[in-house]
């Protein structure tokens, strides 16, 4: 493709304006304007078409997924519940709460008062009205006292939820939750219908986008436009074809011969070989994604801090940003907030490899002559296995002894995640700082990894939660990223800029780094060209 017409495809595509389209031009010795039909076709790329038949491949899926949002964990099941369901309120690509199934909301001056405004005349796909005792309904179900839900711990300060009519819902809260908004945009918050349990579930029925065809638990789920959607300008597919492939090989494949219209979590290794590939683009976002190792700190030798440390210091971060991440990324610093998060704590030294160290806090542990089983697979994150493998390279320089245990892709979440003692792991993040400590870092959150229980970060996350002074916040949510730096359970050695592959096929807006495939809205937000 010639530079000059790369520069028109992005000017068409939305991603540069007018000034950088002639700025550019002009760099690179081109003297051009941007001529009144090159304008109009631009207007036209950006109305979106209705139609077609896209098909995707995500990562993560298994046949244990069901399709009761309270268990999601896996990217494939994520992406799934977005087409089928709404949550009151969506996170944009700016990270911003903005209204969906409630068209408005407001709180007390204290935030412990949450009303939400419902939209009327929604429907879900069986033609139920969205009414106040759905929300109520969905939002108990992750409530309940036996609720394994990933999302108990953010509705732990609510204390009563109820309807004011049929299209006001109120929620009173034990304490102020300044990001209250925020929680009800976490994708295990999307709505049900009132009554909704067990194997009703998987007929998954919801007020989204696109309505349910099949659905094979690990393997395949199939859904068709919803021609009652509620939403303009959203849901221009009107077929939807999501498989579950694990395998990166079989992605980029797909990809490459055109099975497929997308593919997330591409080899960044071999990347630079697909962006060669006609029709095809590569898209590289900065976001919260991070890759960690938590250690069970409720199992020996981990509930050493000498030991965590001692591994912490073990691992060479700016080797793995270069080799695993080839470079799509920066190293992390054993706490989970990223750079893109509004309360990241830019002052905190950072750690680097350090042998001396590793060897130091290890002998005081008394341990440099154990063997610490680290437990992968590349359903862990992309690059897995081997990331384990040059963590134990770089281990053997301290004198520690790692040996990498490869576990099967299939079952990785439900066998070996949260239950063995020290494993690889990945995370989408969270918007915010309180949602991402609350869902993994929180004594008594479900999923929290590491087991790991501080009472000092436990009083401040519950302090900062309702915290209305922004420097004072902000003071509290940097001393929480140091104790998980300094005694937390988990390492952190890196964040990763979301690198995933599209048809040139497929037309959409600014692109979310909020989760993968767009905020995980790919579905609804894209259309073809």
């Amino acid at each position: 493709m010639k530079p000059l017409d790369h520069l028109e495809n992005l000017f068409l595509e939305g991603k540069i304006s007018r000034r950088q389209f002639l700025a550019r031009a002009a760099a690179m010795g081109l003297t051009v304007a941007v001529s009144p039909s090159l304008l109009s076709r631009k207007a036209e790329a950006a109305v979106p078409k209705k139609g077609g038949h896209f098909i995707q491949a995500q990562t993560g899926g298994s046949t244990t997924d069901t399709l009761d949002p309270a268990t999601h964990t896996s990217s494939w099941n994520i992406n799934v519940e977005w087409q089928l369901r709404n949550c009151l309120v969506e996170i944009d690509h700016n990270f911003k709460p903005i209204p969906e199934l409630a068209e408005s909301w407001d709180s007390s001056p204290d935030a412990k008062k949450w009303i939400f405004n419902l939209r009327k005349g929604v429907e879900f796909h069986d033609g139920k009205t969205l009414e106040a005792e759905d929300v109520i309904y969905t939002m108990n179900h992750h409530r309940g006292e036996d609720s394994k839900s990933a999302a108990k711990p953010y509705l732990e300060p609510v204390k009563n939820i109820t309807a004011d009519g049929k299209h006001k819902v109120i929620f009173e809260l034990s304490a102020g939750v300044a990001d209250f908004p925020f929680i009800m945009g976490d994708y295990h918050l999307a709505v049900f219908k009132a009554g909704t349990k067990g194997e009703e579930f998987e007929k998954g029925i919801g007020t989204g986008p696109y309505i349910l065809e099949k659905w094979e638990p690990g393997v395949t789920a199939i859904v068709r436009r919803n021609p009652n959607y509620w939403k303009e300008g959203r849901a221009h597919f009107e077929k939807v074809e999501t498989l579950s492939i694990n395998d990166v090989n079989a992605r980029t494949n797909a990809i490459k011969t055109g099975q497929i219209h997308f593919m997330d979590r591409c080899e960044r290794k071999t990347v630079r070989l697909l962006k060669r590939v006609k029709g095809i683009e590569v898209s590289a976002v900065t976001a919260t994604f991070h890759y960690s190792l938590p250690m069970h700190t409720k199992m020996k030798p981990y509930d050493n801090n000498d030991v965590r440390l001692g591994l912490k210091y073990a691992i060479n971060r700016d080797e793995l940003v270069k080799r695993i991440l080839n470079g799509y990324g920066e190293a992390g610093n054993d706490h989970p907030i990223a750079p893109v998060n509004r309360y990241f704590a830019k002052d905190l030294p950072k750690r680097i490899y350090d042998p001396e160290k590793a060897k130091y806090h290890m002998k005081k542990a008394g341990m440099l002559d154990h063997t610490f089983n680290l437990h992968t697979a590349e359903a862990a994150f992309q690059g897995a296995d081997d990331a384990a493998i040059l963590y134990q390279e770089h281990a053997k320089k301290a004198g520690i002894k790692i040996k990498v245990v490869r576990e099967p892709s299939d079952g990785y979440w439900s066998n070996v995640w949260t239950k063995k003692e020290f494993c690889m792991c990945y995370w989408s993040g969270r918007p915010t700082e309180d949602l991402m400590f609350s869902v993994a870092y929180a004594a008594d959150a479900p999923w929290n990894d590491a087991h790991w229980d501080n009472e000092r970060f436990n009083k401040l996350l519950i302090e900062a939660r309702s915290e209305l002074d922004e420097n004072k916040r902000a003071e509290m949510y940097a001393e929480m990223q140091q104790i998980c730096k300094d005694e937390g359970g988990t390492i952190i050695p890196m964040f990763a800029q979301i690198v995933e592959a599209l048809s040139e096929k497929i037309a959409h807006g600014p692109i979310s780094g909020h989760m993968e495939a767009d905020g995980h809205r790919n579905s609804e937000r894209w259309w073809f060209n």
